[in-house]
């Protein structure tokens, strides 16, 4: 009798068990489905899809923009807007406008013109290299066109403006007297040969005025010699230059400084070649602002000499 009453007490505490177990289990199920529920809600690509859909607005205002670029359809209206910038003298905003301008012109009868324009309009706004370069480009595509000579001139023109102050390198000096020797052979009867022969005189100046600093230099700092060698050279290269008086100066001032600080066995024959210097200006420049002190060093030298000829009678 015992004995079922413990089976029976067994069967209500499994049945109770097993009853618990289940009431856990559909609670535990009612809790997570909610919150899978919560986090899908929560997870609203609508936020993603607003900023994306901003993105698209910046690419429209991008699109205006090339829309205002030349084409083929609106190159006349640019053309005119071209055109009216040059008139205006609005160089750089012409210039900006004939470079796009001038790419969809070629082989048209407009790009000589276009390219001619664009030219003009860097020369005038003063950006001398861009003009140089592309008056230089004018005349090798359009060598038989009308505007050609007047290229060739601008060219030139622009070249010899950016030739730097004499104390700087000098190759863009030496490229203009090129040029202008060119421009020159090429029209010889042009209309601008005194401008020409003016921008020539102003660039060989540049070039020895730069050589008598060098020259000036070697004397200053006692290299005698060198200062002789740079004198003879200068004297080959300009004989026409108006800086030749001072350089046939510098020549007797270091002459007569070498002779003094020589030796008794070389002293005569720099005396000597002081004195020829001093005959140079004299005959030369006679009216020089250098001709007074010159000739005070030609009396002393004179004296000098004349003492060594008393010595050698002796």
């Amino acid at each position: 009798m015992a004995k079922k009453t413990c089976n029976i007490l067994l069967i209500i505490l499994l049945a109770f068990a097993v009853d618990v177990c289940a009431a856990d289990f559909r609670c535990a199920v009612d809790t997570i489905v909610p919150e899978t529920q919560a986090k899908t809600d929560t997870v609203k690509p609508e936020p993603q899809t607003q900023k994306s859909t901003e993105k698209p607005g910046k690419k429209k205002k991008n699109v205006s923009r090339t829309t205002k670029r030349v084409t083929f359809e609106s190159f006349d209206q640019h053309y005119a807007r071209a055109l009216k910038y040059y008139s205006n003298r609005q160089w750089l905003s012409a210039a900006g406008l004939f470079e796009e301008l001038y790419p969809l012109a070629l082989g048209t009868p407009r790009a000589d013109t276009i390219l001619f324009l664009f030219a003009h309009s860097y020369y005038m706004n003063g950006d001398y290299n861009m003009a140089a370069f592309h008056f230089r480009d004018y005349v090798r595509r359009y060598p038989n066109s009308d505007r050609a000579e007047d290229a060739f001139y601008y060219c030139i023109s622009a070249v010899y403006k950016t030739s730097p102050e004499y104390y700087l390198d000098q190759s863009n000096t030496t490229y203009a007297i090129e040029q202008i020797n060119a421009y020159l052979q090429a029209y010889p009867d042009n209309k601008h040969i005194e401008e020409c022969n003016e921008m020539l005189d102003d660039l060989r100046l540049k070039l020895a005025r730069k050589d008598l600093e060098v020259m000036k230099l070697y004397y200053n700092t006692d290299h005698y010699e060198a200062c002789q060698i740079s004198a003879k050279n200068f004297f080959n290269k300009y004989s026409y230059s108006p800086l030749m008086p001072e350089a046939v100066y510098y020549l007797v001032l270091n002459n007569y400084e070498y002779a003094k600080r020589s030796t008794e066995r070389k002293k005569q024959e720099r005396l000597k070649a002081c004195l020829e210097a001093c005959e140079k200006m004299s005959i030369n420049f006679p009216d020089s602002k250098y001709i007074k002190e010159t000739e005070k060093i030609a009396q002393d030298v004179t004296r000098q000499l004349e003492k060594y000829a008393k010595k050698s009678t002796n």
